[in-house]
């Protein structure tokens, strides 16, 4: 797997990814569920490969660009 998820875009994932874990876990709200793509954000952060991105073609890692 070749990286496809730049800095900026990583740390937003991770952020984005804490604050929906932390919804579901102190959610009181049924909307609380929705805090289970937290899991999917902090994996495509921490790995750097997102599967949506290499289905789509698209690549915003500075690295791997191809000129």
């Amino acid at each position: 797997m070749q990286k496809n998820v730049g800095n900026i875009d990583r740390a937003l994932r991770l952020l984005a990814g804490i604050v929906l874990l932390a919804i579901l876990i102190w959610g009181l709200h049924p909307w609380r569920w929705v805090g289970l793509l937290g899991f999917a954000y902090l994996a495509t952060g921490l790995f750097r490969w997102c599967p949506a991105y290499a289905l789509f073609g698209m690549n915003t890692c500075e690295a791997n660009k191809p000129e």
